[in-house]
């Protein structure tokens, strides 16, 4: 009896003959595997009984009729082989598991770069194509700023915001991953032809889409589920009402990521996305510590046993005179309001500032009775001081 393959196909070459023929995204590929056992079954399943399973729509089994798979098999390995890329299926111990956790993930990703070693705990940066010089500067800034720290920059390589997040995390030196509305193989926006080699060779290009695949309109939304999945959080830097950034904003929240949104200008339709962000509940953030403290960012720390403790050069780094004295005399154990106004004579007006200055900096912590202690410095906090202090 006639089936859709003439051959058996490997269930990793069956994903992604599904993944290229249009109708078919994660979610039918999962019932196809339910009721067949393995997608290469369902392939090699008489088309009387594909056809008679309710699961799949006539135009869906219309479209994988007439499609090639052998043909497309053969031209997807010569295309990764010529690019440099691989194809990983959401059944592959590489494939993300951060994309895993997302309703209607990829079932495939193509990829050629390698993943950034923290790839879980990778920042978004998103916003308008259209952006003015002031969201340019502080998407690059902050690009620079995680990359300088080693979290990963995820965006989209579209012109404006993304561009420059992009360029930033590599003017760091940094980790970028750019995420495509296309196949890996076409350059789109054609001026970003330079920075999509830059992240080629320097950082990480993902796809679902196979090669040769064009950037029509109904990609970008796709891409954007990506880009969010990837991320512990996003940052919208400018975005008009129906931009895209705010469609990647409205994944995050459906996948539980943080939303974080820089406020501009009242009279711009720039700052009107991440306003009306704001408004729903996402963090207003004027610097990358606005967005670190608020993410589980401890997985940034190396997990080694018996850490020596930070240098105290490095823990009192950018302390005023008077914060720098109180730090001292509480790490030598006088831990009480009294003690610290007898022992350094300081006004009361002086002595409050400067305790709720090292409060404010995460150096102390205030304890019941007016009494004091020295707050544990991590290391990538002490990364985060360092970078803001010199900047």
């Amino acid at each position: 009896m006639r089936s859709f393959v003439s051959c058996k196909l490997t269930e990793h070459d069956a994903i992604l003959v599904l993944n290229a023929v249009n109708g078919f995204g994660i979610k039918r590929i999962r019932t196809l595997i339910a009721r067949f056992g393995s997608l290469s079954a369902a392939l090699q399943a008489p088309v009387e009984e594909f056809i008679a399973f309710p699961g799949i729509p006539q135009a869906s089994r219309i479209n994988l009729q007439t499609f090639n798979a052998l043909e497309f098999l053969d031209k997807d390995r010569a295309a990764c082989k010529a690019f440099g890329a691989h194809a990983l299926t959401f059944q592959d111990d590489a494939y993300p598991a951060s994309l895993c956790n997302i309703p209607d993930h990829p079932a495939v990703i193509y990829v050629t770069g390698a993943f950034p070693s923290k790839l879980d705990c990778s920042i978004a940066i998103v916003g308008s194509r259209r952006a003015t010089l002031y969201g340019l500067k502080i998407a690059g800034d902050f690009a620079t700023g995680f990359a300088e720290l080693g979290i990963p920059v995820i965006s989209g390589l579209a012109r404006g915001v993304d561009a420059a997040a992009h360029r930033g995390a590599l003017r760091a030196g940094g980790a970028t991953v750019a995420v495509l509305g296309c196949g890996l193989d076409v350059v789109y926006p054609p001026e970003n032809k330079d920075l999509h080699q830059s992240i080629k060779e320097k950082g990480c290009l993902i796809s679902e889409f196979p090669f040769g695949t064009l950037p029509l309109p109904a990609h970008f939304p796709r891409r954007n589920r990506i880009v969010s999945g990837l991320s512990l959080g996003i940052v919208v830097v400018e975005a008009g009402l129906k931009s895209g950034a705010l469609v990647t904003a409205g994944f995050a929240m459906e996948q539980g990521r943080e939303v974080f949104a820089v406020p501009g200008r009242i009279d711009s339709a720039m700052s009107d996305g991440p306003h009306a962000l704001i408004k729903q509940g996402a963090k207003a953030v004027l610097s990358i510590r606005d967005v670190l403290e608020d993410l589980p960012l401890e997985i940034l720390r190396p997990k080694v046993e018996g850490e020596p403790a930070l240098p105290d050069n490095s823990i009192v780094r950018g302390l005023g005179g008077d914060e720098r004295t109180l730090f001292e005399l509480i790490k030598e154990g006088l831990t009480t309001y009294e003690a610290l106004e007898a022992r350094t004579g300081f006004g009361t007006t002086s002595l409050m500032a400067a305790l709720l200055a090292l409060e404010l900096r995460g150096k102390i912590i205030q304890k019941p009775g007016r009494s004091y202690s020295l707050r544990k410095q991590t290391a990538w906090q002490d990364m985060l001081e360092e970078n803001t202090h010199e900047r």
